[in-house]
């Protein structure tokens, strides 16, 4: 099969052996707009480009943040609920301590 490849999927990658790059004959010569550009411009669009390029980044870190202090309050939480628990099983504890006292006492 000997198809001539294409710009994504040429039929060789060294450039020795592709075909030269040749001007398009359907365009007339100088018809493009030539290009011009501000230094304000480039700068403005640079700066966009890199705060664009942050903002992923940003949310990540507030992401984080967030899942942080959800994972700190559920800590806490069953930090408090296991407190709770051996408070009552103290109180138990005390008062069959009195109890025993008490039978004790009383023969």
């Amino acid at each position: 099969m000997n198809t001539a490849g294409t710009i994504d999927r040429p039929l060789t990658h060294d450039p020795k052996k592709q075909a030269p790059m040749k001007p398009s004959t359907s365009e007339p010569t100088g018809s493009a707009i030539p290009d011009f550009t501000t230094t304000g411009a480039n700068d403005s669009r640079e700066n966009r480009t890199r705060e664009m390029q942050l903002i992923p980044e940003a949310l990540a870190r507030a992401h984080m943040r967030e899942r942080l202090q959800e994972a700190e309050q559920e800590r806490q939480a069953a930090r408090l609920a296991t407190a709770r628990r051996m408070q009552r099983r103290a109180e138990r504890a005390s008062m069959r301590a009195r109890r025993a006292l008490a039978m004790a006492v009383m023969q």
